[in-house]
């Protein structure tokens, strides 16, 4: 780690002991830790208890979310084990998110329940999620193909924004600050009977920053949102209907591809667009025992980008449609119940391509993808958990494929909980691997590939102290990718196309996490990840630090209105592609602090402010993009 951030940690444990002595232990409530439910961790919509979870997750709550200040989600989740988060120069850039070192395009992104993901690149770009006021996020870590199928091989990332029951009323935020930067919120919901609504929106602007190493064009952006949650409960029967509609406008930058590799003051703008829907019913029993749920969603993204005159140069529109139909069965009692669910799902995606240099007819590009998955959970006095689940894809293009999971968690009452799980995952390719055609590169798409395969599994313990106030969490974590999909040149570079790499892909790791509530209104939660990710002929993998981690410091006043909180982000050393003299390069290890502030002047208004990258340092997630410097924001809360 660098040394600024192994004097944050010291500092923290210098201090934290003086709060936990500073009062009684009885001060502090006996059941600060209560259980958290990951409804991401089974196709049930009950999901399951982190006390009987085997698999790792991270629950990130509303409350989390506003302490620290979120604008774009994807900054938050750089406090979570086993991730890292990097984006393309600034606000608007590409923002890729990746699990214990598998690609970005291996994460399986939901929102409320929305397969997000853009069917043309198989990649969700977390450039375009803004927090939702009261939203929370899951975090599920490993292959969860048997519960979800392709894409899921380094997890999943569940994003969850609230229900008018959850949050009514009307409440709204706006803020600006450096670089040009305006954001907003406003969201209105309620309980009408047995109806309940939300409608909200956000948007996000900022003039940007200069991004080319030798450049003095700023690269601004604006992303909006759109969405609505409804529901109606009529006897044993929940109907749900759920919209979004994002928006991205950004500039950006080409690069240097012949002589240094790094952005220039060329490369025009790109728009970004989508629109997803889901209708659903829930039918449940009188005795609550069995639930059948029967949804139906949508999802239309489109990409256009433009060249420095706005003449449209490339674009791709991906559509998919899902309909699901889960049945589960719960018996026993609360010392001793077990959980069966069936699901099938049905799935079809069509994808299209556009460019300038595309000569004749480019139709859409389809796919058909049938899957039956069968899960168990079985769980003793919220102490002992064990699950199953193995899913069954027919595919129309690609072989069929069987993946499975196996979990299992022991809590003792020492406050030891022992963890482990093991998986297999599948990545279906994606349009541009498959059918991508790119005459400047001379790049060619490879309509034979196969699916990447992954084997993974994991143990873990964790143990709580402190009356339930404090607990540690350490895990390893072993997976082994095959069939990895990448670019193949020819020797003088003037060609490539898309392969199946023979061998594996080895990635393993430990993650820690710490959270502590101590007495006078001070929390701290810590998380550090190590990363040994290889390819098939043990070269490290690009854009993957082997050490990442966090440590966030709050404190609230004892009337709550008064809040500080100071966050800590570290990425070691890192290796990043230079595209122009294909050669490797290293991006130095890099430490961000971040400090906020918030008081409420009255019930229903709060002010608040932030410094990011508070010692204003200089640093890289990419070669050749620059990244933004320190920058003042301030702005008003408001909640009735």
């Amino acid at each position: 780690m660098t040394n600024q951030f192994s004097r944050i940690l010291l500092a923290s444990a210098a201090v934290l002991p003086i709060f936990a002595f500073s009062a009684p232990a009885a001060a502090m409530d006996d059941d600060q830790w209560a259980d958290t439910i990951i409804v991401s961790a089974s196709r049930s919509d009950d999901g399951i208890s982190t006390a009987t979870l085997g698999a790792s997750a991270t629950a990130l709550s509303a409350q989390e979310l506003s302490d620290r200040q979120t604008v774009i989600v994807s900054d938050i989740l750089r406090d979570v084990p086993g991730i890292s988060v990097n984006r393309t120069g600034g606000i608007g850039g590409k923002t890729q998110v990746r699990i214990r070192g598998a690609e970005g395009n291996h994460t399986l992104m939901l929102i409320d329940g929305i397969e997000a993901s853009s069917p043309y690149d198989g990649e969700y770009d977390f450039n375009m999620l803004t927090a939702d006021l009261g939203a929370r996020l899951e975090v599920l870590r490993g292959e969860q193909s048997a519960l979800y199928g392709s894409d899921a091989i380094g997890g999943v990332i569940s994003y969850i924004s609230p229900s008018g029951r959850d949050l009514p009323g009307f409440a709204a935020r706006v803020e600006g600050g450096s670089y040009g930067t305006v954001n907003g919120a406003v969201q209105g919901g309620g309980v009408a009977g047995d109806f309940d609504y939300m409608v909200g929106g956000s948007y996000a602007s900022t003039d940007g920053y200069v991004v080319a190493p030798n450049g003095s064009r700023k690269i601004g952006s604006k992303i909006s949102s759109l969405n609505g949650k409804f529901g109606y409960e009529l006897g044993q029967v929940k109907l749900r209907a759920i919209t979004r509609y994002s928006y991205a406008d950004a500039e950006m930058n080409d690069q240097d591809y012949v002589i240094t590799g790094d952005a220039i003051d060329a490369g025009g703008s790109y728009t970004n667009s989508i629109f997803s829907a889901l209708i659903g019913a829930n039918l449940q029993s009188d005795d609550g025992r069995w639930t059948t749920d029967l949804s139906a969603q949508m999802l239309n993204a489109r990409r256009r980008s433009f060249d420095d005159n706005a003449a449209e140069i490339s674009g791709s529109t991906g559509k998919r449609r899902k309909i699901s139909l889960v049945s589960t069965l719960k018996l026993g009692d609360e010392n001793l119940s077990h959980s069966i669910t069936g699901a099938v799902d049905y799935k079809h995606e069509e994808y299209h391509g556009t460019a300038t240099y595309f000569v004749g007819d480019n139709p859409f590009r389809d796919n058909d993808n049938v899957g039956l998955v069968g899960q168990y959970q079985l769980t003793i006095a919220d102490r002992i958990g064990f699950g199953a689940s193995v899913r069954h894809d027919f595919n129309e293009r690609f072989r069929d494929a069987t993946t499975w999971r196996v979990q299992s968690s022991v809590r003792f009452d020492t406050g030891t909980r022992l963890h482990a799980a093991a998986g297999t995952g599948i990545k279906a390719p994606i349009f541009t691997e498959l059918f991508g055609f790119t005459p400047n590169s001379g790049f060619v798409g490879n309509p034979n590939l196969k699916p990447e395969r992954s084997l993974g599994w994991e143990v873990g313990v964790e143990q709580g102290f402190w009356n339930g106030n404090a607990r540690i969490d350490v895990t390893y974590f072993n997976a082994q990718l095959r069939d990895k999909i990448i670019a193949s040149f020819s020797p003088d570079y003037s060609s490539s196309t898309s392969i199946n790499v023979p061998g594996k892909s080895p990635h393993e790791g430990v993650e820690v996490s710490a959270n502590l509530r101590l007495p006078s209104g001070f929390h701290f939660d810590a998380s550090y990840t190590y990363l040994d990710a290889q390819t098939e002929v043990g070269v490290r993998l690009v854009r993957r630090p082997k050490h990442i981690a966090s440590a966030n410091l709050g404190w609230r006043s004892p009337d709550d209105r008064f809040g500080v909180n100071l966050t800590a982000r570290h990425n070691g050393d890192g290796l990043d592609n230079n595209f122009a003299t294909y050669a490797v390069e290293t991006l130095q290890a890099f430490t961000l602090v971040n400090l906020g502030a918030e008081l409420q002047i009255m019930p229903s208004m709060t002010l608040y402010g932030r410094i990011e990258n508070l010692f204003d340092v200089d640093y890289r997630e990419n070669v050749g993009f620059l990244s933004a410097g320190r920058g003042a924001y301030g702005g008003v809360r408001l909640r009735f």
